[in-house]
């Protein structure tokens, strides 16, 4: 009897191939081409200028492209904006949530007015697992610090169950240790099977959590590391590629 072929790869919840995309007559994407899939987390590393909130925009279907092909979880932008925009949790750099309601009356009124309302105990269930503190849950997000309301939101982006997580500069201004706690959430939602596209400046952050890491320059990936053994990368050689001037694509 024949051995059974191997299963087939999922189907990316995140591809980009040849995306351009030009702003008053200056190109910002140039042949961008990247690929992420359920339970992997793909960090995108990039200097002021290189594209990273481009294509952050062209994903959720703020900004058209010129020329390419773009697919969230099976679904153009282009085509059906507000059907990708469902499958996506978007965390930006700096969480916006209704300073005069509570955490979780946050997470309750946002929940509803994406059309996925959820009971309290389910919300609770969420933030705990989120990390934050039920002291913190009835209390006004206006005194929240940053990390809290990334907790907020990462809840939210749990309980939504929506394929695909967008994060935008997520550790800007945590401090080491809220850093790795965020970490360990990331690792949760991949390991139910989301895919995670963060785009950062943080190479140790990346290097800690991501399975790829690209490096964006002048609007495409010059270059991508896998994640491979027990160290996952050196960290040296990311550095040295990070920090050297800008590399012709070969």
């Amino acid at each position: 009897m024949p051995d059974p072929s191997p299963p087939a790869d999922p189907a990316p919840s995140i591809l980009l191939e040849g995306v351009a995309l030009s702003y008053a007559g200056k190109r910002v994407l140039d042949g961008l081409s990247l690929t992420v899939r359920p339970g992997e987390i793909y960090a995108l590393l990039g200097g002021n200028g290189a594209g990273k909130s481009t294509t952050l925009s062209a994903l959720l279907g703020f900004a058209t492209i010129d020329a390419g092909r773009i697919l969230v979880a099976g679904c153009d932008p282009r085509d059906d904006p507000d059907a990708v925009r469902r499958r996506i949790a978007y965390l930006p750099e700096n969480v916006a949530l209704y300073e005069h309601l509570t955490g979780l009356e946050n997470a309750d009124y946002l929940l509803a007015l994406a059309g996925e309302p959820r009971s309290r105990p389910q919300i609770e269930a969420a933030l705990t697992a989120a990390g934050l503190q039920q002291d913190a849950w009835d209390r006004r997000t206006a005194g929240y610090s940053k990390g809290m309301r990334q907790k907020v939101a990462i809840a939210i982006a749990w309980l939504r169950a929506v394929p695909v997580l967008l994060l935008d500069e997520p550790t800007s201004g945590l401090d080491p240790s809220a850093t790795a706690e965020f970490n360990r959430l990331l690792h949760a939602v991949r390991a139910r099977g989301d895919a995670v596209l963060m785009v950062t400046h943080d190479l140790l952050s990346a290097a800690e959590v991501a399975d790829q890491i690209g490096f964006l320059e002048d609007g495409r990936i010059v270059d991508e590391v896998a994640a491979a053994g027990p160290d996952r990368f050196d960290v040296r050689a990311l550095h040295a590629r990070f920090a050297a001037p800008a590399a012709v694509a070969a």
